[in-house]
């Protein structure tokens, strides 16, 4: 800051310029995680939309009953699921896969995330008599076409 003789004191032009850049930078840096966080974030409320079910067929498996075949757990829904969720399906092993919807991103609208039950072995269950022991979430072997960069830190694969 500079001063003269008549009191009147201020920042130079240079000064100025060198605080603009300096929140430019770190605008450049900041903005991208934040947004990529949000996103992260609305995907975890998409994952929770699932947990019904997720819970359904964990029941029948651990029941010991048999599958009862593609989009017939009970479970599914055709349409507006949730504000993040646009439908539910599920396959007739009980993989559950979501229609995304909402995001405001088209990398992501209109794509799929699937959750899909695994046995002891790390395997789908093979039928009546299997028990679910997890769920691998948003593996691209399961029909999961969101990039990766954008799943939940819980659900990569």
């Amino acid at each position: 800051m500079r001063t003269t003789n008549s009191r009147q004191a201020g920042f130079t032009i240079v000064e100025l310029m060198i605080v603009i850049m300096i929140i430019g930078v770190l605008a450049a840096i900041v903005l991208p995680n934040v947004k990529a966080n949000a996103t992260r974030a609305r995907m975890s409320e998409a994952i929770l939309a699932l947990a019904p079910c997720k819970n359904a067929v964990t029941e029948l498996y651990n029941s010991g009953g048999d599958p009862p075949g593609a989009d017939q757990w009970g479970c599914e829904i055709s349409a507006e699921a949730s504000q993040y969720v646009d439908s539910i399906r599920t396959s007739p092993e009980g993989i559950i896969k979501a229609s995304l919807r909402g995001f405001n991103d088209l990398r992501i609208n209109t794509h799929d995330l699937t959750l899909a039950p695994l046995d002891n072995t790390g395997n789908l269950p093979a039928g009546g008599g299997s028990t679910v022991r997890g769920w691998r979430c948003g593996s691209g072997l399961d029909g999961t076409d969101v990039p990766a960069q954008f799943l939940p830190g819980s659900c990569k694969g």
